[in-house]
């Protein structure tokens, strides 16, 4: 089986639409990049989103792996001003209490955790281990659908993943979730 490392895209800046990292996200990102070298990853895909190409081009710079885009792993929902940022954090809580409700911005936590799992599923094909840069909404719904609403930390159910956690998987199996200790 694959090891897969999810990697939670750096802090990004707080603007609408597809914003870059701060100054503290390029330095998260450097130190994760230093991290997934030393585990010896193998291959590297992201989000087609600015903040995760970002964290991953920053990765490859010091792993010298190749940046592959896959939309599968974008965001479930993504603010870019075409609603007020209320409707917006509401349809998120919404899609938080029900994985099947579709927000006029996005996808369900259902649909997104399903697009999730297929897509980690046939990247696990590949020669591991992997990282995969991504989004936390994407990575709490594949969460809740591999090990259930129960086992996900509360704490990420309601406050996200933190800038650059990484959560591991082997293949589809979850050994670890959300570790920072690498940014310390």
């Amino acid at each position: 089986m694959t090891v897969i490392y999810l990697v939670q895209h750096a802090e990004k800046k707080r603007e609408p639409g597809d914003p870059d990292l701060t100054e503290l996200g390029r330095r998260q990102a450097a130190k994760t990049a230093e991290w997934v070298r030393q585990v010896g990853v193998r291959a590297l895909f992201t989000s087609p989103l600015r903040r995760a190409r970002e964290t991953a081009q920053m990765i490859a710079s010091r792993t010298g792996l190749q940046v592959e885009e896959d939309a599968r792993l974008r965001e479930r929902m993504n603010w870019d001003e075409s609603q007020r940022i209320e409707e917006f954090q509401a349809d998120w809580a919404a899609s938080v209490r029900d994985r099947d409700f579709v927000p006029s911005s996005g996808g369900s936590s259902r649909a997104t955790a399903e697009r999730m799992r297929a897509c980690l599923a046939d990247l696990a094909q590949e020669t591991g281990p992997i990282a995969v840069v991504t989004h936390g909404g994407a990575t709490v719904d594949l969460l809740r659908t591999l090990i259930g609403d129960q086992a996900v930390p509360i704490e990420l159910m309601e406050q996200g993943v933190p800038s650059c956690a990484i959560t591991t998987l082997d293949h589809l199996s979850v050994m670890e979730i959300a570790s920072v200790s690498h940014l310390e």
